[in-house]
């Protein structure tokens, strides 16, 4: 690439780990397109995408099952609409299982795709799954793939293909937003149902309000699932049990569940023993305790809320009564604060869970008190008797995932608890989770995963319980790490702005727990990519740091620290360099020069350095740090291999990309070896050794290393997170560089489409891809077209960073250089001159940006007619480079290759056309070598030599006819 891109080469994201548990994402100018994995296959027909639930005990054929039946079978969209006030439990998902099941079973289907629909990216990633399965399209961009699947699902022109026959369930539809844009086509091959709880009018389709069973579905089920289990009872007490639990389907199975349960021997025909006479006693009295226990008579705007509960109250106790005995309900309290759709069983088992088990036992058991230990096989027996009676959904073979609970069993569970006990079993809930979290930073894990969903589930369940007392429960801090560290930037700035407001409440605004969650929320904002928010938290907690802590506390320092990251992150890199020059004195007269703060500080006073152009001096002060971390912390501590890496990134920076290479492979076979092979610090340093053999001249082997890694990233953070869309950047760059000009620009576009759904239009990693976009559709030949783009690229950096930053120094030079090469070099060369003024300012003589605009006014000085000063004006360049740069840098390199071509022009003009002729020849030469047979540069020098060896040749011509 030309220009700046060919002189300094950024860092396309990789956290650069720092010290202080500081982690920074570096800023993204990097690149990249979709994956293609060679030896996909498209799944064969019929094919099922999803898993359907299992069928109900005792399915009752309703009135709807015909409804659902007529309204799809012509293309229809079907929507099974809850309509019971206040409560779920009426069926609606195993309604849409049987006819699903029924469908498939029947072969009237070649297609079945079961989406949990409870979220946007839920529903994206279900029918993105269907696109990599059915389609065989790469992993890595799911809103494309989703789009891709719904195109699928449109109609097809008669004998354009095989036809298929299909059916979509979109189960638990919560917001009608969420399906906007990702509805199914009408199709007469296809069929789409839709569940949900939503009421109104904002669901298209026929819908099928869908209540509780009617009574005599409500006797029958009674019936069937007595029958199944050997049980039967008198027609007339089933009828009216059914009546007592308002025909609610859930309510019926926890009765029935309960009823079958009972300790007593199998019926008979004769129907000699009979449970629902009794069921229907315990469950009235239950019923009037229950209703006498309310603050207010009246309160429940009918009896449905009363008998689910005085239902779950029954089951419960029988629960309870049960081996081993007094554990049922306290396991089933800390499921009622957990996530319903899956809760590990390991958090269940875990040293907290137990001990919780073990302290409500000794209260639940006849008055008695008991210490005996709950084992990890007791809490296991726990889970099965709530399985047994219903109230949970146990499956010990999905053990992230192995326990489900409805909501509302979890709802009348809470509800059943005191004040007291509330908070109690939410704090033992969260210390169940910290339990069983992995201890090592950046596990990326389907484990990992479903834990912070749980996390955010005893968050709110907690309310305050999780800040009252005077004692703050660290799971909300754990939890936004771990975000965190999952790149989820967005969602931890909420998650930590809401811990901050309520901390602040709690505990006071100068307790060191809020202090360390605003500092938490600072880092996140500037992850985000909000830079200059995240200078501007940390400027607001500076001083509250250095009033409550003192200015030589730990803590301040390293406020301080991060304070001058982000601002060098926004644009201030000569402020940056200058806060961390006092801060180290600061740091050394506190601490020493031993201390970890201390070593904090140099290392990024050595990064700060080389983000003010001077990455030879970032190296070598990099350099001194290393050799005293390995004498202080060994050859293995993870700072000390995070020294390494930015060694060998700033060497590459400075021109020595040999040894960048060579740095990072020996540091590539450490990071394995300590880390293993999927950690994120060892798949950046994989991102950054293929850079750095791309800007070395192998740009194939870096496509090649750069498509292994995109397939580790999406398999080990997924598509969406950043360094993902990262490793997509990269590839396309290189691709680009490896000669698919249009190539990549097309990789870019489809990359600026996820990352503006990401991120949104104003995170720098969107600015950056329309960046490279807007590069790479000049490079592919539309000059006039990057030009365009970098125009209102400019626009919005102006208004977000402000005229000085460094990324609307950028667009500035890049847009000259796209209108110059579109035509208007007189413009070009006006305008670079405007650019050199300001950088002169801001930047200095001597940043690498600054020589770079020097040489684009160079350049389009000589195009525009000025060809000796071109020519003057790059020799005093080169002379500058060699100097700050020394002769092997990239820069210095151009700077001599311009030379040689504006001297060789100045010759031609002088009238000397074999002078200009001999000097493009041998320039010829390094440009092949440098920017590839078919670089424009190259094609551009090759033109020029063709025309001025005719001129050559035209003038020996003429005179030898005048001799």
């Amino acid at each position: 690439m030309a220009g700046r891109r060919g002189i300094e080469v950024r860092d396309t994201g990789q956290a650069t780990s720092g010290p202080a548990g500081v982690s920074i994402s570096g800023y993204h100018s990097g690149d990249i397109t979709t994956v293609h994995v060679h030896g996909r296959e498209s799944a064969p027909w019929p094919h099922q995408i999803g898993v359907l639930p299992r069928e109900a005990t005792a399915f009752q054929r309703r009135d709807e099952t015909d409804q659902l039946r007529a309204a799809v079978t012509n293309s229809g969209t079907a929507v099974l609409c809850q309509v019971l006030r206040g409560t779920g439990g009426v069926g609606k998902t195993q309604l849409a299982a049987h006819y699903a099941r029924q469908a498939w079973t029947g072969d009237e289907l070649d297609v079945l795709v079961w989406v949990s629909a409870s979220s946007r990216p839920a529903i994206v990633s279900g029918f993105a799954q269907a696109a990599e399965e059915l389609l065989a399209l790469e992993p890595g961009a799911p809103e494309r793939s989703a789009q891709a699947f719904l195109r699928w699902l449109e109609p097809k022109p008669p004998g354009s293909e095989p036809v298929c026959r299909w059916l979509v369930v979109l189960d638990d539809v919560a917001n009608p937003a969420d399906v906007t844009g990702l509805w199914p086509a009408k199709n007469p091959n296809g069929r789409t149902v839709v569940t949900t709880r939503r009421r109104d009018a904002a669901l298209p389709g026929h819908r099928i309000d869908l209540g509780v069973f009617t009574p005599d579905q409500a006797v029958a089920y009674l019936v069937d699932f007595l029958a199944e289990h050997g049980r039967h009872d008198d027609p007339g007490e089933i009828r009216a049990l059914a009546h007592d639990l308002g025909y609610l389907p859930l309510a019926l199975s926890q009765a029935a569940a309960y009823i079958v349960d009972a300790d007593i021997p199998v019926g008979c025909s004769r129907c000699t023993h009979r449970q629902c006479p009794s069921y229907r006693r315990r469950l009235a009295d239950r019923a009037t305790n229950l209703v006498s226990m309310l603050p207010e008579p009246g309160m429940l705007p009918d009896d449905q809320n009363t008998t689910m509960d005085a239902t779950w109250s029954l089951s419960v106790e029988r629960a309870d009564s049960l081996n081993p005995a007094g554990l049922a309900r306290p396991a089933l309290q800390l499921t009622a604060m957990l996530d319903p759709n899956g809760i590990p069983e390991s958090v269940m088992t875990s040293g907290p869970a137990r001990a919780y088990l073990a302290a409500h036992r000794a209260r639940a058991v006849a008055g008695q008190s008991t210490t005996d230990e709950v084992t990890e096989l007791d809490a296991r027996g726990a889970l099965r008797t709530l399985h047994r009676l219903s109230l949970i959904d146990h499956d010990p073979d999905r053990p992230h995932q192995s326990v489900r609970v409805h909501q509302l069993i979890q709802r009348a569970t809470r509800d059943a608890l005191s004040p007291q006990d509330h908070g109690q079993t939410a704090r033992a809930a969260g210390d169940a989770l910290l339990a069983d979290w992995p201890e090592l930073k950046f596990v990326f894990t389907p484990l990992v995963q479903i834990l912070r969903v749980n996390a955010q589930s005893v968050i709110h369940c907690a309310g305050d319980a999780l800040f009252s007392g005077g004692k703050y429960h660290h799971l909300p801090m754990h939890a936004g790490d771990s975000m965190s560290e999952a790149n989820q930037f967005t969602a931890a700035v909420k998650h930590f702005q809401d811990l901050v407001n309520k901390l602040r409440a709690s505990l006071g605004p100068d307790h060191p727990d809020t202090l360390d969650a605003r500092d938490h929320l600072a880092k996140n904002i500037g992850q985000a990519g909000d830079a200059r928010g995240a200078v501007e938290a940390l400027g607001e907690l500076l001083p509250d740091r250095l009033r409550i802590l003192g200015p030589d506390h730990s803590d301040t320092l390293s406020t301080r620290i991060l304070l001058a990251r982000w601002q060098e992150k926004a644009g201030d890199a000569a402020g940056a360099a200058k806060a961390l020059d006092a801060l180290l004195l600061d740091c050394l007269r506190v601490h020493g020069p031993d201390h970890p703060g201390t070593l904090d500080a140099r290392y990024w006073l050595a990064s700060t350095r080389g983000a003010t152009g001077d990455a030879a001096g970032a190296a070598e002060a990099l350099v001194e740090l290393l050799a005293d971390q390995l004498r202080l912390r060994g050859p293995d501590h993870s700072e000390t291999l995070a020294t390494r890496h930015s060694i060998a990134d700033w060497r590459g920076r400075a021109g020595d990309t040999t040894g960048a290479v060579k740095a990072l492979t020996e540091l590539l076979s450490d990071r394995i070896r300590t880390l293993g092979p999927d950690h994120p610090w060892v798949l950046s340093d994989r991102a950054c050794l293929a850079k750095w053999r791309g800007v070395a001249g192998d740009a194939a082997g870096a496509v090649e290393a750069l498509t292994k890694l995109l397939a580790d990233r999406l398999r080990v953070q997924g598509p969406d997170d950043s360094d993902t869309l990262s490793a997509r950047a990269d590839l396309a760059r290189w691709r680009g560089e490896a000669g698919d000009a249009a190539g990549a620009a097309e990789a870019f576009a489809e990359l600026l489409t996820d990352q503006l759904r990401i991120h949104g239009p104003d995170h720098p990693h969107s600015l950056s891809t329309r960046d490279l976009l807007a590069h790479w559709i000049g490079e592919a030949g539309d000059a006039a077209g990057a030009a365009e783009v970098f125009a209102e690229l400019l626009t919005d950096q102006l208004r977000i960073h402000g005229p000085d930053h460094q990324v609307t120094f950028d667009a500035r030079y890049w847009l000259v250089h796209w209108r110059g090469e579109a035509g208007d070099a007189v413009g070009a060369a006006e305008a670079m001159a405007e650019l050199l003024t300001d950088q002169l300012r801001i930047q200095g003589p001597e940043h690498p940006d600054t020589l770079d605009a020097r040489l684009g006014l160079a350049r389009w000085r000589g195009e525009s007619g000025d060809v000796a000063g071109a020519a003057e004006a790059m020799a005093e360049l080169f002379t500058d480079r060699l100097r700050i740069q020394g002769p092997r840098h990239p820069g210095t390199l151009r700077a001599q290759n311009e030379l040689a071509y504006w001297m060789a022009m100045r010759r031609g003009k002088a009238g000397d056309a074999s002078g200009a002729a001999e000097g493009l020849a041998a320039l010829l030469v390094d440009r092949q070598q440098q920017d590839g047979l078919n670089h424009r540069n190259t094609l551009k020098t090759k033109a020029q030599l063709d025309y001025w060896r005719r001129q050559a040749s035209m003038e020996a011509s003429a005179h030898q006819s005048t001799d």
